[in-house]
């Protein structure tokens, strides 16, 4: 009788052991859980996306800060990549600087939307982002940075820009792909689709 209540004993003992490190192993996986959510970037859906966004410089959910690594390889492909348009454009004989206020204002959003397509999701419709887009708008094409600024806060507001946005976006894209822009998502491409030229 002994060795039985010995051999129970043993067995309950086992069992609350067993028990403990079944909830120690659970909370352990809700704490992981936790911190995996924590730093997964935040999905677009397809009604809250770039396109529709309704205050894309302002968005509550992204505003974590370009790190050096990030802004320095973001800023060499938008210099890469506004020199190509800029040469294109002027190639077949458009200065974007010298262009009128609406031309440089549809260009300053096709940088734009190459910029977001460009970037880390983390820091998409960051204040940080529209500043390094403005200052590159202003060494490439000649935009003055409050240009950029304001055709960047207005973007909702007009369908003209926000096809340059989208132009911007697929070109940027298109680009990443196979190392030139198509024609059709090119700046001077989209800017002759939408007949300002």
């Amino acid at each position: 009788m002994n060795q039985l209540e010995e051999v129970n004993g043993m067995t309950g003992s086992v069992i609350v052991v067993t028990e403990i490190a079944l909830v120690a192993l659970l909370l352990l996986m809700a704490f992981r859980m936790l911190a995996l959510v924590r730093s997964a970037p935040v999905a677009e859906s397809a009604w809250t996306n770039e396109i529709f966004h309704n205050a894309p410089y302002s968005s509550p959910l992204i505003k974590q800060p370009l790190m050096a690594a990030d802004r320095a390889n973001l800023t060499s492909k938008l210099h890469v990549l506004a020199a190509l348009q800029n040469r294109d454009s002027r190639i077949k004989a458009l200065s974007i600087k010298d262009a009128p206020a609406m031309v440089r204002g549809f260009a300053a959003s096709w940088l734009y939307g190459a910029a977001i397509s460009l970037c880390e999701p983390r820091v998409r419709y960051s204040d940080e982002l529209i500043d390094l887009v403005a200052h590159i708008g202003e060494l490439k094409f000649g935009i003055e940075e409050q240009e950029t600024y304001t055709a960047v806060a207005t973007l909702t507001e007009n369908g003209t820009a926000l096809a340059g946005y989208r132009g911007g976006l697929e070109g940027a894209k298109f680009w990443q792909r196979h190392h030139y822009v198509s024609p059709e998502f090119s700046l001077y491409g989209v800017l002759t689709n939408n007949a300002f030229i």
